[in-house]
């Protein structure tokens, strides 16, 4: 086995487009469903038609889905006889490369100069995250996160007077709905939440993105918190924001929660909300 980093780069390339621009077929799935649900001729119908002939016209053309080709955030497990250096590499130059095709916007920008980098390539952009696995293969998902809906993301900190919430799932609960409600159809409903509680400010925000890249109504291997999904999504869709706030039965599309250990003295609840728009692919990299 050998390291080849042109070969490891188009595969990069490849996942970048993919991601990009072909919708993960669960979430078409659920914005289907959601119209199916939706009163003929409203508010909600036509918007969710309109997004999933978006879809169609992306994937077909070979476009972006959204104009906010988002954050980049890599998982990548890796084997430990390749350099982790080796592979960012080819993933950032993959990158540069999807930039310069137009798969990717110029979206990074220097938070000090206000200068946009070009390339998407910058100090923390792309984001990686890495687990080592065994030899011969790359497994690497991506998640493009887009501006909107990182904007109305949300973190509280229980106990909380406002919602009267505990430390406690129903506590949890409290939070995630007030989230909801707090972004309306900002973030591009119908959206799809990634909960973590626990760990500390940082990692519980790591934690809830990571949550985004299951499936939809792929439940927690936790009953309490499956059983918690469920009844959010339906107490969320009971708020009537519908899709980009124009009123309606879908307002999130799932609930996915996880959860870390934490210090005694703190309690956190770190909410991710993704867009309709969920961009997320995983590919397995054979190394030649």
């Amino acid at each position: 086995m050998s390291f080849s980093q042109n070969h490891v780069q188009k595969a990069f390339l490849e996942l970048i487009v993919k991601a990009s621009t072909d919708l993960p077929e669960d979430v078409e799935q659920a914005l289907q469903a959601a119209l199916a649900k939706a009163d003929q001729d409203s508010p909600e119908a036509k918007a969710l038609e309109t997004l999933l002939a978006n879809v169609a016209l992306a994937r077909s053309n070979w476009r972006p889905l959204c104009q906010d080709t988002g954050m980049l955030l890599f998982d990548i497990t890796s084997p430990p006889e390749i350099s982790r250096a080796e592979i960012q590499a080819a993933a950032e130059a993959a990158v540069a490369g999807a930039t310069e095709l137009g798969v990717l916007r110029q979206n990074c920008v220097n938070s000090l100069t206000g200068k946009n980098t070009g390339n998407n390539l910058g100090y923390g952009c792309p984001i990686f995250h890495w687990q080592e696995g065994g030899p011969g293969v790359i497994e690497a998902s991506l998640m493009l996160k887009g501006g909107g809906s990182e904007n109305v993301s949300a973190q509280y900190s229980l106990p909380d007077a406002r919602l009267s919430a505990g430390r406690d799932l129903d506590g949890v609960r409290a939070c995630v709905l007030d989230a909801v409600w707090q972004a309306q159809g900002r973030g591009c409903a119908p959206g799809i939440l990634g909960v973590a509680i626990g760990g500390d400010r940082a990692t519980g925000y790591e934690e809830s993105k990571r949550q985004l890249f299951r499936r939809i109504g792929q439940r927690s291997p936790h009953p309490e918190l499956a059983q918690l999904e469920e009844r959010l999504v339906v107490e969320a869709n009971q708020l009537g924001i519908g899709p980009m706030g124009f009123g309606g039965k879908t307002t999130v599309l799932d609930v996915l929660i996880g959860w870390r250990c934490r210090l005694p003295a703190s309690y956190f609840v770190s909410i991710s909300y993704m867009c309709w728009c969920c961009r997320r692919q995983t590919m397995t990299i054979a190394l030649p």
